[in-house]
């Protein structure tokens, strides 16, 4: 969702990148030896702003003009603004790819912050630890050889931070409540382990303090990445049983990232590019507000539903409206779940009828 947000702003401006080259174009050259005809020039800037905004109303690619000079200056202006944009929606789209694809990546970094802070807790003269450097997932996370793989293929370990380990430990980890009565208790049971296990990865390494600031600087959509990392992290905990041959689970991002790469780029390329007649959809079901007049964060939501919708037979129109209602709690106004939830029913509905929205397979209603 952020990638299309970016990608409107990028457009609004490269809207207004169109309009400066205009005005440019138009400005008196001042190391000419010619008079400068500045009313002429002013009146060929007006018309040409003027008819390079109907130009962006009725999305036409070339204009004609009497005057030449007013014709050229729009034609190169439309060009500029259609060459940005898909040079924006590319680099986009591929940031967005290889985003996604960093989330493991962040997912082994969490892991191997939790060992590098038990390294940290051993090393403490004036406190034992023992509690946390004896946990059964601690020591499970320290002895995998697969977490140690990846984290020196991805180059995950936190060897090269230890500065920031050690402010973390003091003015986090050791300050936590829960750390300190888990430290207290006599020798924990293994439910009390993985209790606080969950507790370290929940609310202290992903909670909201120092550590998060951290992520929040160096990795661009931790926003969004965060609950996808903390859901891996959840599995691995919970898959992990002491005493069982079998070592501590990695788990991966998707079972098939091919087809959910061409699911990311689908998505974003249809919903970017949403033709007319959706639009007009929307706006019919927003009480006749025009789409561009919706705040910006519930258009891209709905564009983006719709286009899930129509896309994707095979996910559940209920399954689609619900991942949008999220979205809405998560990243747009306190009402926009609500609005989110009403129109996209509605929609959903109309779309059916019209045989636009086809579902069908095991779960699904069969529209044909």
């Amino acid at each position: 969702m952020q990638s299309l947000f970016a990608l409107q702003q990028c457009r609004e401006a490269n809207g207004q990148l169109g309009q400066d080259s205009i005005e440019n174009r138009f400005q008196p050259d001042l190391n000419s030896m010619e008079v400068q005809n500045k009313p002429l020039l002013n009146q060929q800037k007006a018309a040409a702003k003027k008819l390079l905004e109907s130009a962006f109303k009725e999305k036409i690619t070339s204009v004609t003009h009497d005057d030449k000079a007013v014709q050229d200056s729009v034609n190169e202006a439309i060009s500029l603004f259609h060459k940005q944009n898909k040079k924006d929606s590319d680099f986009i789209l591929k940031n967005t790819v290889l985003e996604s694809e960093k989330i493991y990546d962040h997912y082994i970094t969490v892991l191997c912050l939790a060992k590098a802070l038990v390294e940290v807790a051993e090393k403490d003269k004036k406190v034992s630890h023992t509690n946390l450097t004896s946990n059964s997932w601690m020591k499970a996370l320290r002895s995998s050889e697969a977490l140690q793989k990846d984290a020196t293929r991805l180059n995950a370990s936190w060897d090269n931070k230890q500065e920031y380990i050690r402010v973390w430990f003091r003015d986090v980890v050791r300050q936590d409540p829960e750390y300190q009565v888990y430290l207290d208790k006599k020798d924990p049971t293994l439910e009390e382990q993985k209790k606080f296990t969950n507790h370290l990865f929940r609310k202290i390494i992903l909670g909201k303090n120092i550590i998060n600031d951290f992520f929040e600087e160096a990795v661009l959509r931790w926003a969004e990445d965060k609950d996808v990392v903390k859901g891996l992290v959840d599995k691995t905990v919970k898959s992990f049983t002491p005493g069982d041959e079998k070592s501590l689970a990695l788990f991966t991002l998707t079972v098939n990232w091919e087809e959910d790469r061409e699911f990311l780029e689908i998505l974003f390329k249809e919903s970017a590019d949403i033709n007319d007649e959706l639009k007009e959809l929307i706006s019919q079901n927003t009480r006749n507000w025009e789409v561009d007049r919706l705040p910006l964060t519930d258009r891209v939501i709905l564009e983006m539903a719709i286009t899930e919708l129509i896309n994707f037979p095979n996910i559940p129109v209920k399954v689609t409206i619900n991942e949008y209602i999220e979205l809405a709690k998560n990243y747009s106004t306190p009402k926009s779940s609500q609005f989110v939830n009403g129109i996209l029913d509605v929609i959903a509905n109309e779309l059916k009828e019209r045989g636009i929205v086809k579902k069908s397979g095991r779960g699904l209603i069969d529209n044909k």
